[in-house]
């Protein structure tokens, strides 16, 4: 099992710690199951980048950053050396520390 830290770009919202987090799940679906706002214009199927994320911690642990997914995270605002996509990020089987960092979601249209 894992832990998952989300840290938040956006002004006025406090970083949310989530435990028990399973293999085979991506960090877009425990995200959202959590009620928290992360956009996903396409429908988690890696054509846009809206659901673009900062991994901080444990990136070991997520699948493997694939040639389409880095062509879309190039599109994303402001990318990082640390950007993926929340709906390609798929937890591994094992455990341990996640983190991440939201972008600030105001400055996207739409959902």
């Amino acid at each position: 099992m894992y832990s998952l830290k989300i840290n938040f770009e956006q002004k006025g919202l406090e970083t949310v710690t989530l435990n028990d987090i399973k293999a085979g799940d991506s960090l877009l679906e425990v995200i959202l199951d959590a009620g928290i706002e992360l956009h996903h214009n396409c429908g988690a199927v890696c054509a846009c980048s809206t659901c673009h994320l900062y991994v901080k911690k444990g990136m070991e642990f997520l699948e493997a950053l694939s040639d389409k997914e880095e062509d879309f995270i190039d599109r994303a605002l402001i990318p990082r050396i640390e950007s993926r996509l929340g709906c390609q990020c798929v937890i591994q089987e094992g455990s341990g520390e996640i983190e991440v960092t939201l972008p600030d979601q105001t400055q996207f249209l739409g959902e």
